[in-house]
């Protein structure tokens, strides 16, 4: 999409990053990791913890393998990842061996929207709306396609606090996630939120510069990245390694 390009017209410091990517490695295989039975009455799939920098985390706080995805709502991979890989990765997570974070790494005003919105209903709705937001990706782009240049350039060009506000209801953003629990009232406050979206691409910056991400989606175990790894089939084998 043409119109997506124009970054610089969002007022922040972000970094295009491309939809995929091909790196070389691999994880060196360890000791079989012991399950961990979840707290009385709740599973670690239903257990998120907030993190200091504003990221979720799925699981065993305590899990001895930690599975990091940077992931953007606006690249077709990690949309395909999601799919194929969510049910999965929770049922991992339930064993308490190893807890799961999504962390948002932007690549335009579209995906700073959703990002906003994932994030508006705190720590509980983060994964369910983020799931939902990929199975939305194209319908999304079906309606961002019929915005045309000029209105984006005019969304694009409205003060701060309005710009993701705007674009996010024309590309169906907020009522989307209406229907899935956040308030109009409330989405609209996320969205409006430019500190929140200084920080998600803030957060662009720190990642790309301490892993060298390339694309999305990258993922990070136990603090290394995860080479020629963007689909399941390939993760799956590297978790095995790691002893889950």
């Amino acid at each position: 999409m043409k119109a997506f390009t124009g970054l610089a017209l969002i007022a922040l410091s972000l970094t295009l990053s491309a939809c995929g990517k091909t790196d070389a490695g691999n994880t060196a295989r360890a000791e079989p990791v012991a399950a961990v039975a979840a707290p009385a009455g709740s599973s670690w799939s239903q257990t998120v913890t907030a993190t200091p920098e504003g990221n979720f985390v799925m699981g065993n706080p305590n899990a001895k393998v930690k599975l990091v995805e940077f992931a953007s709502y606006t690249c077709s991979h990690c949309r395909d990842f999601s799919a194929e890989a969510s049910e999965e990765i929770r049922k991992i997570v339930d064993t308490g061996k190893m807890s799961y974070e999504l962390r948002n790494f932007v690549r335009d005003p579209i995906d700073i929207s959703t990002s906003l919105l994932a994030r508006c209903g705190g720590k509980d709705l983060f994964y369910p709306l983020s799931e939902q937001f990929f199975t939305n990706q194209n319908a999304m782009f079906e309606k961002a396609q019929t915005l045309g240049d000029a209105k984006y350039q005019q969304l694009m060009s409205a003060p701060p606090t309005q710009r993701f506000t705007q674009l996010a209801d024309a590309v169906g953003l907020i009522d989307f996630a209406k229907q899935r629990g956040i308030a109009e009232d409330q989405a609209k406050q996320c969205l409006a939120d430019t500190a929140a979206a200084e920080k998600l691409a803030k957060g662009v910056e720190t990642a790309s510069s301490e892993y060298k991400i390339e694309g999305t989606p990258t993922f990070i175990l136990n603090g290394s990245v995860l080479e020629n790894t963007a689909t399941w089939a390939t993760l799956q084998p590297k978790l095995k390694q790691a002893g889950i």
